[in-house]
């Protein structure tokens, strides 16, 4: 595999309000008058590091990231009110008119690739070329696979320690059970939901266990168990259940999509 580029710091950060409730952070990286790349996180709700920076050629690109609605240092955290696809689309047009670009490249992986895709479709003429990895189309039958059933004959340990948060009884429907914890009035029960849920992703996002990725997902537990949730719930807000390839036609000719899948992971980069 290459290897990124060398870490850097952000040139620039902003705050930008969205809304009444919500105040996104974004950050500024690399050449001011490179060419414009927007960096689209993973989750719903995981939020930006300091790794994602490093994608890009500091010398060529400018590169704009942001935390999501709910998410990282946007405000506030792990919100759920006014927080659904359309939201974050019209949020990364907001970002775009801020600083004023005609058109720019998308990257995401993952989640972060259905954001980019549900971005490209509704403004095919602001998107130059997307970079997606570990296309995710938010379909009921991916989410019932990963929450549900399929991804625990890989891991069954770690599926267990997911589970057992939920008593028996409220396991054939995962998703509900947890939504209903996740959005407890009761500290406690939400912690301890968020930690069961963003475990088990951690756990089974590489074939190969590792410590540190679970560690990550920790830290952010809260935010990416909320806003995964209540985004998987509700079908991630698009009208139809297969929207996404639905409505494709719309950027095969205006749009290069280069997939680049990495080598030993399951889904998206964090």
């Amino acid at each position: 595999m290459h290897e990124l580029f060398p870490e850097i710091e952000p040139f620039r950060t902003h705050s930008l309000r969205v809304s009444e409730l919500h105040t996104l952070y974004i950050e500024e990286c690399g050449n001011p008058k490179g060419i414009p790349v927007l960096f689209l996180h993973g989750g719903p709700g995981g939020g930006l590091s300091a790794r994602h920076r490093r994608f890009f050629d500091p010398q060529k690109f400018h590169i704009i990231l942001f935390d999501q609605r709910g998410s990282g240092r946007s405000t506030p955290y792990a919100e759920l009110q006014e927080n659904t696809t359309q939201d974050l689309i019209a949020d990364i047009e907001k970002i775009r008119q801020m600083f004023h670009y005609k058109n720019w490249i998308v990257f995401g992986g993952s989640w972060g690739s259905t954001l980019a895709l549900s971005y490209a479709i509704s403004h095919p003429d602001r998107v130059r070329y997307m970079i997606l990895r570990g296309i995710f189309l938010c379909r009921p039958d991916e989410i019932r696979w990963f929450y549900q059933h399929g991804a625990h004959w890989l891991f069954p340990d770690a599926y267990e320690d997911y589970v057992s948060v939920i008593p028996e009884q409220e396991r054939h429907d995962l998703l509900t059970a947890f939504y209903q914890r996740l959005t407890s009035n009761d500290a406690e029960t939400v912690r301890k939901s968020a930690l069961a849920w963003s475990l088990w992703e951690g756990s089974a996002l590489k074939l190969i266990p590792d410590d540190s990725t679970k560690a990550d997902f920790n830290k952010i537990a809260t935010a990416l168990a909320r806003i995964e949730c209540h985004y998987f719930v509700h079908k991630c807000f698009f009208p139809t259940e297969n929207w996404i390839l639905e409505n494709a036609q719309s950027i095969f000719f205006t749009i290069f999509l280069l997939f680049w899948y990495t080598v030993g992971t399951m889904s998206y980069v964090r």
